[in-house]
């Protein structure tokens, strides 16, 4: 959506902040106020809806992320966190009148302590740097997004990610042990701390997975784990996603708990070979990677269940990784697949659900229907373990019509999987893009008491305003109908 050329007075608001802002900090690049420097924060990963914030600043410790968090507060303006920008549901996505608060340069290992476990960071580490930083000693850490790469352990606390191998050793959640979070009104306070169980509430739960709209994350104490001594998977291929789809409700039912369970179909295994090489069959329709680890008897035996269960499902390829170089290829393969598909679509629409495991054989099927109904190609890469898919819709947003085609079908999708007893998200948070659906899920007075919440912490609702609850259920909140709309309203 093009936004109106600001006024003279919002021109002249815009540059009272950002001096405000400047003063705050002790070196003026901190603060971004530039049209061109301020279109690198426009969107994140969805990338369907862009909106230049007002003003950009880039803290480096939790004491100016405070002072930048109090002066908002006390100026009645509203704010964003931004990690990396990876996110998929627009959960980074500013406002006009906003200001984009990002961590980009709170890129400190805070510290590591092999004997207890534990590694504390700041925000902007990135997922893999915290194990580049442990592997030394034979240790990682566990959650692990296919972003890994790029996206920030603060964004995974946002969004309570997970990734491939969070079968195992759970979600972001899982893994946390404290968190340092200045609240909207710039108060820092420390959530856990490196014990199990620190007593009261668990308000360190309350704050993973919401989003950034009940503080900033400045601090995080991580658990780490001792690496195993060793994994392997297999590559199962199928000739249909409904037989895929029972062999991983077969697996999971037998007891059996895999380190990843991974489903790529069709066009997901032809567009991740063709760009990563990594020797996927491409005469099956569908394909899962099933990683083991343990001691070398321990991955044999493994791996000898899981193919003596598969083979009462009819695979038409098995193959079992024999060195490191080859899993590691294997991996590369799944975790290139998001990208690889862009390779093949002008555009595509990444969806996030999770449903019962013992629903995928037909959910696997209606997803099908559902696209071909809306004339779109569909490759489903998903985390098919613990049943959470992610369907990407493949559109083309320069075609009139076709994003909002892509939005109604993934809406489906999504209805779908909280029919089948499921929910609107499994990692990637509500973010803009299933604000609208929460409706769905949850009812009028379980919405009202998560807005409660909202309220505790934000009263005025200026932290990240516009995410998560429909924009009709904030009747009567403070500040949040009060400014103008942005483009992904």
């Amino acid at each position: 959506m093009q936004m109106p050329e600001p006024n003279a007075a919002v021109l002249a608001r815009r540059a009272q902040i950002a001096a405000d802002l400047r003063s705050l900090l002790p070196a003026p690049d901190m603060v971004i106020a530039a049209e061109d420097e301020l279109r690198a924060y426009e969107t994140d990963g969805l990338s369907a809806y862009r909106q230049m914030p007002m003003i950009v600043v880039l803290p480096e410790t939790t004491q100016q992320v405070s002072a930048i968090m109090r002066y908002c507060h006390m100026n009645g303006i509203r704010s964003v966190a931004r990690g990396a920008g990876t996110s998929l549901a627009g959960g980074a996505l500013p406002l006009a009148d906003s200001v984009v608060i990002g961590i980009s340069k709170m890129t400190r290992v805070v510290d590591v302590d092999f004997a207890n476990r534990t590694a504390t960071v700041q925000p902007g580490v990135t997922n893999m740097a915290i194990t580049t930083a442990v592997q030394h000693e034979g240790f990682f850490f566990a959650p692990d997004p296919s972003s890994q790469i790029a996206c920030t352990i603060a964004g995974n606390v946002a969004m309570n990610s997970g990734g491939a191998h969070c079968l195992k050793y759970g979600v972001t959640s899982n893994n946390l042990l404290g968190l340092e979070v200045v609240l909207p009104d710039g108060e820092v306070v420390r959530l856990g701390g490196p014990n199990l169980d620190g007593g009261g509430y668990d308000l360190m739960g309350l704050f993973t997975g919401s989003e950034g709209t009940l503080g900033i994350v400045t601090e995080i104490t991580v658990r780490i784990l001792h690496s195993p001594e060793g994994a392997r998977p297999i590559l199962m291929g199928f000739d249909s996603n409904e037989a895929a789809g029972a062999c991983v409700d077969a697996i999971i039912s037998s007891g059996i708990i895999p380190v990843a369970l991974e489903f790529m179909d069709k066009p997901a295994i032809h567009a991740a070979e063709a760009y990563v090489h990594a020797g996927y069959p491409l005469d099956v329709e569908a394909l899962l990677i099933v990683e083991v680890e343990g001691s070398d008897e321990e991955v044999d035996r493994l791996l000898g269940w899981i193919k003596e269960i598969a083979q009462r499902h009819n695979p038409s390829y098995l193959r079992i990784s024999t060195s490191e170089a080859e899993s590691q290829i294997i991996w590369k393969g799944r975790k290139s697949a998001f990208g690889a598909v862009g390779r093949i679509s002008p555009d595509y629409y990444c969806m996030d659900g999770t449903i019962p495991t013992g629903q995928l054989p037909g959910v696997l099927k209606r997803i099908g229907e559902i696209c071909d109904g809306y004339g779109f190609e569909v490759a489903n890469i998903f985390h098919a373990g613990d049943g959470n898919l992610h369907p990407l819709i493949m559109y083309d947003a320069n075609k009139a019509g076709d994003l909002e085609k892509a939005e109604n079908c993934g809406a489906d999708i999504l209805k779908l999987c909280v029919d089948v007893g499921g929910c609107l998200t499994g990692e990637h948070g509500v973010g803009v893009e299933k604000r609208d659906l929460m409706t769905y899920q949850f009812t009028e007075t379980e919405l009202e008491q998560q807005r409660r919440v909202k309220d505790v912490f934000d009263p005025a609702w200026l932290l990240n305003p516009h995410k998560i609850f429909p924009l009709s259920a904030r009747v009567g909140r403070l500040g949040a109908d009060a400014a103008p709309a942005a483009a992904a309203e």
